[in-house]
């Protein structure tokens, strides 16, 4: 068996798992839709037909003040546990096993009734939590305690008790946000006294013989948080006072250093779990960026932990275990870890759903219907949204046939790929390149597609020829110093060493990140990546962070400039706008808003500050356009006149930012639906 430690089972003495893929918490926004329970029921059950050995739901407070939101869910009376025993009868018949998160925001909930240990503000947070009074943790307490017993009639297998991330019970660890000098302040053991008050109580409620996983912060990653000797001592305490498995907690939400996006190094945090494996007898759990079966085994085999939790992996891929067990991981539909259409869309107020699998979430609305008539299409450009499309129209039955001009097939992606921090793209690439192959899409490779060789021989033609770069009117345009982002990312045309970049949207950072570094990508470097971001893998102070981050030199002087007057990169990613400004930052880029461009001379690039009037001329070798994009719409309106039947999807549809998650989104409800 190729996956031995990861397919194979869990001992619990009371139950077992089918094997060591756990996962893990995911809020989706199901949770508050109008008949989100079945939907929910459907997402969970195929992830369970799926193979997965155990399912933690979202994050469910015990009570009124600790949801995450006013109309958050919550699990606290019997008339919420019949909506729930739908999900559990689901997961159930699908021969799967699933946990009820119980989670207290704390001061880090988005209404006015919010309470934590200390009356502190957090920072990424709107309202000041009310300290919690003696009466109010007694009270919290037994609330954690009816929410599990509750989840036990509801039919769910365990609970997880949230206790990191930054929220409520991480609150009273940590001095950081616990500043009491009662019984649960001061000391660590007055600190750590409200988390194990709350697994004895739920212990009390639950009894033996149901999963009780305790979710522990084993790196906070924020000054004020715990030292290593607090972190093992709580690890003891939470195995004595009865918890069945131990799972990793990385970073709180506040934390100004990724953990899951794509630029995180994958099993970037795995040392930590190892490092607590080595003290406690109890199953332990390792997370984060763990993506693929190949790095699922070799995190188990390495003596990590006992299992690995995939969140959205198994958002990307509902048969991600199946796959592994059929010795099939190339058809594996990779997380890229984006977070664009899971975080952003969860922090959003939105349902979430996934860049790489728009069927995520929607389960019960994005069904094919059987085949009435077979049709043959022609599909035009292979980037997301055309290869999107023809896999899932072929899937249903449809003769297909994809061209592109290009010798490969991925269009913008290919370009993505190249991007510092954004490797995972060629993941996607290989993806779509053996699912082709499986669902029998015809690929013609280096084939200009034409009006005259489409006409008369398809029933439709579909057009995703993407998009091509638009060249802004600035005298000078046509200067032999300038260089367009497909000529810098694409054809590697040579850049000196100072670097003006016009445009600061995707694109525009997404240059900038390429010209500032050289050699190995920090994503591919875990040592280097730890210390560009500040932590300490010797992990020897509190929170685990260095006092300085080691950042190598930039490989070139860049200044990235914007015609908007707004803070730069304000419409980035909302959970990962923060991490390429900083990384930018890092690089030293001069980042400069609300300016004209007046003209691009041998002295470099002349601009005018909207704000002043002033004038100044940046002396710099290369201006990169990044100045957004044009969509490719010429073959479909050439094929539309001569009457063909014509759809546009992707870049060729809208072209405003480079868009793979509505893109694939776009391709896959067209072919669904044709």
């Amino acid at each position: 068996m190729k996956y031995q430690k990861l397919l194979e089972p869990l001992d619990l003495g009371f139950t077992q798992l089918k094997n060591r893929v756990l996962m893990g918490s995911m809020h989706t926004g199901l949770e508050e839709e109008k008949g989100g329970f079945e939907k929910m029921a459907e997402f969970y059950a195929a992830r369970a037909r799926g193979g997965v050995g155990l399912m933690v739901t979202g994050g469910i407070s015990p009570n009124f003040r600790g949801r995450l939101a006013p109309h958050s869910s919550q699990l606290s009376s019997k008339r919420h546990v019949k909506k729930h025993k739908i999900i559990t009868h689901a997961v159930h018949n699908a021969g799967g096993k699933i946990a009820l998160q119980i989670l207290h925001a704390g001061r880090y909930a988005y209404h006015p009734l919010s309470v934590s240990a200390s009356k502190i503000k957090s920072p990424i947070t709107p309202f000041t939590p009310k300290a919690m009074t003696e009466r109010m943790i007694q009270k919290t307490i037994k609330h954690y305690a009816r929410c599990a017993r509750l989840a036990k009639e509801a039919g769910y297998d365990g609970v997880e008790i949230m206790g990191s991330e930054g929220y409520l019970i991480n609150q009273f660890i940590v001095t950081r946000t616990n500043k009491r000098d009662d019984k649960w302040g001061g000391s660590y053991e007055n600190r750590i006294r409200f988390p194990l008050e709350i697994i004895k109580a739920v212990k009390k409620a639950v009894g033996d013989e149901f999963i009780t996983i305790y979710r522990l912060s084993m790196i906070d990653l924020v000054k004020g948080g715990s030292s290593w000797p607090e972190v093992l001592q709580l690890a003891k305490e939470v195995e004595k006072a009865g918890a069945t498995i131990i799972n990793t907690g990385i970073g709180w939400h506040e934390a100004r250093v990724p953990t899951i996006t794509t630029s995180v190094p994958r099993r970037a945090f795995t040392w930590v779990t190892k490092k607590l494996r080595e003290e406690v007898s109890v199953p332990l759990i390792t997370s984060n960026r763990i993506n693929t079966p190949e790095v699922a085994e070799e995190v188990l085999a390495d003596d990590c932990a006992d299992m690995v939790s995939m969140a959205r992996p198994l958002l990307a891929d509902p048969d991600f275990v199946l796959k592994a067990e059929r010795e099939q991981s190339q058809l594996i539909n990779t997380c890229i870890a984006c977070n664009q259409a899971c975080l952003d869309h969860v922090f959003k107020q939105q349902r979430a759903t996934c860049l790489v699998n728009p069927k995520a979430c929607y389960e019960t609305e994005l069904v094919a219907q059987p085949l009435n008539f077979k049709k043959k299409l022609a599909v035009v450009g292979s980037g997301p949204a055309g290869l999107a499309f023809a896999t899932e129209a072929a899937k249903r039955g449809h003769e297909v046939h994809l061209f592109d001009r290009a010798k490969k097939i991925g269009g913008q992606l290919n370009i993505a790929n190249q991007i510092p921090g954004k490797e995972e793209f060629y993941e996607t690439i290989r993806y779509f390149t053996h699912l082709l192959e499986e669902t029998g899409v015809n690929l013609h490779l280096e084939t200009e597609a034409t009006v005259e060789s489409l006409q008369d021989k398809f029933d439709e033609v579909i057009v995703a020829a993407g998009v091509k770069p638009r060249t802004p009117a600035i005298p000078g345009i046509e200067h032999e110093k300038v260089l367009s982002y497909i000529d810098v990312l694409l054809h590697k045309k040579p850049v000196g060493d100072k670097v003006a970049v016009i445009g600061a949207g995707g694109i525009g950072f997404d240059v900038s990140e390429y010209l500032v570094h050289e050699g190995e990508s920090p994503t591919l470097n875990l040592d280097e990546w730890l210390k560009e971001w500040g932590i300490d893998r010797l992990y020897q102070d509190e929170g685990g962070l260095l006092d300085e981050a080691e950042v190598t030199p930039p490989a070139r002087q860049v200044t990235m400039l914007q015609r908007k007057e707004t803070k730069m990169g304000k419409g980035l990613g909302k959970t990962t706008g923060w991490i390429h400004r900083t990384s930018l930052k890092h690089k030293k880029v001069t980042m400069v808003s609300g300016v004209d461009y007046k003209e691009i001379n041998d002295e470099g690039l002349v601009i005018e500050y909207k704000s002043s009037g002033k004038t100044e001329t940046l002396e710099v070798d290369n201006v990169v356009i990044c100045a957004g994009q044009l969509p490719n719409k010429e073959l479909a309106e050439q094929l539309e006149s001569k009457g063909c039947k014509v759809h546009l999807i992707g870049g060729a549809d809208v072209a405003a930012e480079l868009d793979a998650k509505r893109a694939i989104k776009q391709g896959t409800e067209l072919a669904l639906s044709i």
